[in-house]
């Protein structure tokens, strides 16, 4: 790519130096990856401000600047409103614009963001569709699986990514959108054609602050949804879940078509009738003036929401409706999902995700429906992040939940007593037990628990790791609970 062309695509505000028609041969935001007539763009982040590290920059070898403040450079450079969105914008370029060969449904809301995105894989795959992710757990080329450090990753990142799906004949993926992301503009670069919101409720507040802009953060991934029809004509989407309030809230910003999906209220997709068993979950499903029923082997109302979300992202790029259903019906689960763990004691055993006050309380309704006994919870909250939602999940866990256990999530670099204490200080002392050391914790429930009992092990889900101080140390809930009863059988 050339200068003359860059220009074209970021509309500078400002040129300095002698631009004249330099070739660039790659893009680059972190000097530690700048290769020779490579372009670096300054971004100013929350830890590092790339505008610092222009010297270092051409040193490596950038023979063009971008950067959306006044610099010192000895190579000419651009001066852009925003760097970011530059940044994100010449990913995409850079790698041959792959979004526009793909179909791209961005998953967005606080929880069910992996569980969603896996049913659409799940259900475009049974479909004919190669498909692909981009999410918490993984990133997904068809059955190639590659480690991912961010929900949803840089734009370059996700740009290459995307590129090597183009080249490997995938049709559609499937990105769980962080409000970081989108606040940050890494995706700034993806054409999306369907936009999913799943529900909002209290997390990463520490960041964002109020609820308000929490909501904003998420609103902009329909905001940049479009108008309803490529050049292609093919459609633009959002799926809304319109019994979430700010779901509502979001229906009026987007120029896209709208299909909603609930349980509570009227839409456009409609769950009715759900019964939830500890083997699973029916319901009717009412779409397009016609009923559906749906048995899946997925528990809950939550992963009914799931469902419809799916259902409506995937019948907007073309599936029938009976196909949809048929590959519902056939999926086990997401691993850390509301995972049950087999044992021989007869215990229900589940291993979820659920680190927010609303996944929680979800997945602790859940439980109790089917429970023949008692439901035991052990739940922590990680550090570094929202305290508020401490002491209000310390409540839920202690409302809902028969026998409470407060333990350790992921510290990181808090002191976990101090994040216990604030999970309980609202709480009377004999309503809960506490042990900092996680594994101690699950195994005392687990000796507690006997048969008919419901056991909800919540906030880490797949995560094989515990991050204490800045280390990762390997840890798994699923296995934990697995080597308990071996011993004891």
């Amino acid at each position: 790519m050339n200068s003359r062309e860059i220009i074209q695509i970021v509309e500078p505000i400002k040129k300095y130096g002698q631009l004249d028609e330099l070739e660039l041969g790659s893009i680059s935001q972190d000097t530690r990856t700048v290769q020779k007539n490579s372009c670096f763009v300054c971004i100013e982040g929350a830890q590092v401000d790339g505008h610092l590290f222009v010297a270092q920059a051409v040193k490596n070898g950038a023979v063009l600047i971008i950067a959306e403040k006044a610099i010192d450079s000895t190579v000419p450079y651009l001066l852009v409103q925003n760097s970011k969105k530059a940044f994100a914008q010449l990913s995409a370029a850079f790698c041959g614009d792959p979004t526009k060969e793909l179909a791209i449904i961005g998953v967005t809301g606080t929880n069910g963001k992996t569980t969603t995105t896996h049913l659409i894989e799940e259900v475009l795959r049974n479909s004919g569709k190669p498909t692909g992710i981009i999410g918490t757990m993984y990133n997904k080329i068809g059955a190639k699986k590659i480690p991912t450090i961010n929900t949803t990753p840089d734009s370059l990142t996700i740009q290459k990514l995307l590129k090597q799906m183009k080249d490997s004949a995938i049709e559609a993926c499937a990105i769980e959108v962080s409000s970081h992301a989108l606040f940050q503009g890494r995706v700034w670069g993806v054409d999306f054609d369907v936009a999913v919101f799943t529900n909002l409720s209290q997390d990463h507040l520490e960041y964002h602050h109020t609820m308000t802009d929490y909501f904003y953060a998420k609103s902009l991934l329909f905001s940049q949804l479009g108008n309803s029809y490529h050049d292609d004509q093919k459609k633009k989407t959002a799926v809304i879940n319109i019994d979430d309030a700010y779901g509502r809230k979001l229906l009026p910003l987007t120029s896209a078509n709208v299909v909603t999906y609930g349980i509570q209220n009227s839409a456009t997709i409609q769950a009715l009738d759900v019964k939830v068993t500890s083997k699973g979950t029916q319901f009717t499903l009412a779409f397009l003036d016609e009923v559906y029923p749906v048995t899946m082997k997925l528990i809950g109302d939550f992963n009914v929401y799931n469902v419809l979300a799916a259902v409506g992202s995937c019948h907007a790029l073309g599936v029938k409706t009976e196909v949809i259903i048929r590959a519902i019906e056939q999926i086990k689960g997401v691993r850390g999902r509301f995972e049950l763990v087999p044992n021989e004691q007869e215990i229900t055993v589940i291993v979820d995700y659920a680190h927010t006050p609303d996944g929680l309380e979800n997945v602790l309704k859940t439980a109790r429906k089917f429970a023949e006994k008692d439901v035991y919870c052990v739940i922590g909250c990680g550090g570094d992040r929202d305290p508020g939602k401490r002491s209000v999940m310390g409540k839920i866990a202690v409302e809902y939940a028969t026998h409470a256990m407060f333990t350790s999530d992921n510290p990181r670099t808090e002191d976990p007593e101090v994040i216990l204490d604030q999970m309980t200080e609202q709480l009377v002392a004999a309503s809960y037990q506490r042990e900092t050391d996680r594994k101690k914790a699950i195994e005392t429930v687990l000796a507690q628990a006997k048969t008919g009992d419901v056991v909800l092990i919540a906030g880490k889900g797949h995560e094989d790791y515990q991050i204490i101080g800045k280390e990762k140390h390997p840890f798994d809930d699923v296995t934990v609970v697995k080597n308990y009863f071996r011993q004891i059988n």
